[in-house]
C-alpha cells in the first residue's frame, strides 16, 4: 500500500486559527433568502419569517461570519428600499440575477437574523450603480447610536442600538464585465480608495475589503490588484479572492486536485499586495477576505430564469453535491487553513439551497448536503494555532495540475488544552493510502476519534429523504505504534482525526 508521512511539532506554527476563516454568504439569488432562511410559511418561522431549523444547522454548520446581500446582487441594490414597514417597500428589477426582489427581508431583518444564528454581519456596498454618498449613507444607519437623519430613521424603524458592522466589502466583482456598472482597475481603485478614505472619516476602525479578481482565470488578475492596491492600500485592509471548482468531463482527479490552484491564487495574490507594500515603502501588509469559495457547477444549473420573466426567489443554481464534492470543499478547507497568516476571513458561497451546504423545501422539510459535514467538523475542531507541518506523499499525474500529491493535510493545536486536530484528504481516485504521523514532539497524547467520510461511489449524493448515510463514520483501520498514528485513507477520502493530552 502506498504510504503518505506527516510530521507535526507544536513549536512550528502558521499563526491562529482565523474563526472568520469559516465565514459563509447570503445574497438576494435564487431560493437562499426567501424560502431559504425566510419562510413566514413554514412551522418553525418566528415574527420575522425566519425559519429556526435553518438556524439550527447555520449553528451545527459553525458559521462565524455572514457575508450580505451581495455578491453581483449588490451592484444594483438600494439599500433604502428594504428599511421601513415592509408594506410600503417597493419591488424592483434584480438585472444581476433577472429576477424581482420584493425587498421583504432588508437591513434590519438580515441583522436580526444574524444575532439570531449568532454571526458577525459582513456587510457590502453598492459601488456599481451608487458611490460614496450611499456607502455613508448604509454605514450611519447601521452603526452611529443617534442625532442623525439615518441613525434616527433605523431607531424609528424599531432597532434603537447600532449594528455595528464592523467588515464592509467594497463592491463586488468590480473587474467581471457581467457586473452592473463594471469598471476599469484604475477606475475602482480610485473609487474604493475615496469610499474607504470617507468611511473612515466616521469610523476608523472599520475592516475593509477592496475588490479583488472575480477568478485566478481572469485575463486581468495579478494587474488588477496591483492597480487596485496603488491607488486604495492606505485605506483598506483586505483585498478579496472568488474562486469555483468543478469536476469537468469526468476529469475526476483533476479535481480532486483544486486546492493546488486555490494555494497558488492565495500565493498569487500575496505576491501581488506584497509588491505594492514594498514600492510603496510600507510596513502595514494588506491579507485576503477569500469571501467567496465552493464547489459550483456552472453550467449544470440554470443562473437566470427564462428572459421574458422576472420571477420572485426562482429556482437557480441549486447544484446537487456528491462525496467527491465534500473531499474537494474539505481540502480547499484545509488551504485556506495553511494560508491562514494572510487569509484572515473566507466566507463560502452560499449558506442555503443556492450551491449550499443546507436546502430546504419551501414550507417543509430542511436536509444537509455531503459539503456540510466537512466544514462542520472542521470549524468545531481546529481550535488554537495552525501547525506548520511537514508532509511526504505519493504523486500521481493529472491533466491539470501535472504531478499531484495523493494527500494533503493540515493540523491545528490547541495550546490551553493540547488537543490537536488532523485534516487530511486522499485524492487517489482508485487506491487507499496509510498516512503515518509522526506525533514524537507531543509527549503523551492520545487518540480521541477518527472519522472519515468516503463511499464506494465517489459520485454518490445525499437527497432530501437520506442525507444520513453519506456522513463521516469512526474510521476503523487506525492504529497507534508507539509516537506514530496510522490511518488508511480509502480513496477519495476526507478524514479528521483528534488527539488530546
Amino acid at each position: 500500500m502506498l504510504t503518505a508521512s506527516l510530521t507535526l511539532d507544536p513549536a512550528f506554527t502558521v499563526s491562529p486559527v482565523r474563526r472568520r476563516t469559516f465565514g459563509s454568504f447570503l445574497e438576494h439569488l435564487g431560493r437562499c433568502v426567501y424560502t431559504g432562511i425566510h419562510d413566514p410559511a413554514h412551522p418553525t418561522a418566528d415574527a420575522d419569517g425566519f425559519r429556526a431549523d435553518v438556524v439550527d444547522l447555520t449553528r451545527e454548520l459553525g458559521v462565524s461570519t455572514v457575508r450580505y446581500p451581495g455578491g453581483n446582487f449588490v451592484s444594483g441594490y438600494r439599500w433604502e428600499d428594504g428599511i421601513g414597514p415592509v408594506d410600503e417597500r417597493p419591488a424592483r428589477l434584480d438585472l444581476a440575477w433577472h429576477s424581482t426582489e420584493p425587498n421583504t427581508v432588508g437591513v434590519d431583518e438580515f441583522m436580526r437574523w444574524a444575532r439570531t444564528a449568532g454571526v458577525e454581519p459582513m456587510m457590502a456596498v453598492n459601488l456599481g450603480t451608487r458611490g460614496v454618498q450611499e456607502a455613508l449613507d448604509l454605514l450611519e444607519y447601521c452603526n452611529i447610536e443617534s442625532g442623525t437623519h439615518f441613525s434616527d430613521l433605523r431607531r424609528a424603524n424599531g432597532t434603537e442600538r447600532p449594528h455595528n458592522v464592523r467588515m464592509w466589502c467594497l463592491g463586488n466583482e468590480m473587474d467581471g464585465p457581467w457586473q452592473t456598472g463594471h469598471k476599469t482597475a484604475h477606475e475602482y481603485g480610485r473609487l474604493a480608495a475615496e469610499t474607504a478614505r470617507a468611511m473612515r472619516m466616521v469610523d476608523p476602525d472599520l475592516e475593509l475589503v477592496a475588490c479583488g479578481s472575480s477568478s485566478s482565470a481572469m485575463p486581468t488578475f495579478g494587474t488588477w490588484e496591483a492597480t487596485v492596491l496603488a491607488e486604495a492600500y492606505e485605506q483598506v485592509d483586505y483585498v478579496s479572492a472568488h474562486a469555483y471548482y468543478f469536476e469537468e468531463d469526468g476529469d475526476l482527479a483533476s479535481f480532486l486536485g483544486s486546492a493546488i490552484d486555490m494555494d497558488r491564487f492565495i500565493e498569487d495574490v500575496v505576491a501581488t499586495a506584497d509588491a505594492v507594500r514594498a514600492a510603496k515603502k510600507l510596513t502595514k501588509r494588506i491579507h485576503i477576505s477569500f469571501d467567496e469559495w465552493n464547489v459550483w457547477y456552472l453550467h449544470a444549473t440554470a443562473s437566470k430564469p427564462p428572459t421574458d420573466t422576472w420571477p420572485i426567489a426562482p429556482v437557480l443554481l441549486e447544484d446537487h453535491y456528491n462525496v467527491a464534492d465534500a473531499v474537494v470543499v474539505g481540502n480547499l478547507l484545509i488551504s485556506l487553513l495553511r494560508h491562514s497568516d494572510r487569509v484572515r476571513s473566507a466566507s463560502l458561497a452560499q449558506l442555503v439551497n443556492v450551491i449550499a451546504p443546507i436546502m430546504t423545501e419551501p414550507g417543509g422539510r430542511i436536509w444537509k448536503q455531503t459539503t456540510f459535514h466537512p466544514f462542520a467538523l472542521t470549524s468545531r475542531y481546529a481550535v488554537g494555532d495552525v501547525l506548520r507541518v511537514e508532509l511526504t506523499s505519493p504523486v500521481a499525474p493529472t491533466a491539470k495540475f501535472g504531478d499531484t500529491p495523493l494527500v494533503d493535510a493540515v493540523a491545528t493545536r490547541d495550546a490551553e488544552t493540547g488537543a490537536v486536530a488532523v485534516f487530511a484528504v486522499n485524492r487517489s481516485v482508485t487506491e487507499p493510502l496509510d498516512l503515518e504521523i509522526d506525533l514524537r514532539a507531543f509527549g503523551a497524547i492520545e487518540l480521541v476519534e477518527c472519522v472519515t467520510l468516503a463511499n464506494p461511489d465517489p459520485h454518490a449524493r445525499a437527497t432530501i429523504d437520506d442525507d444520513g448515510s453519506l456522513v463521516p463514520i469512526e474510521n476503523p483501520d487506525t492504529k497507534r505504534e508507539g509516537d506514530t498514528l496510522r490511518i488508511t485513507l480509502p480513496p477519495v477520502s476526507w478524514t479528521m482525526a483528534r488527539l488530546a493530552p
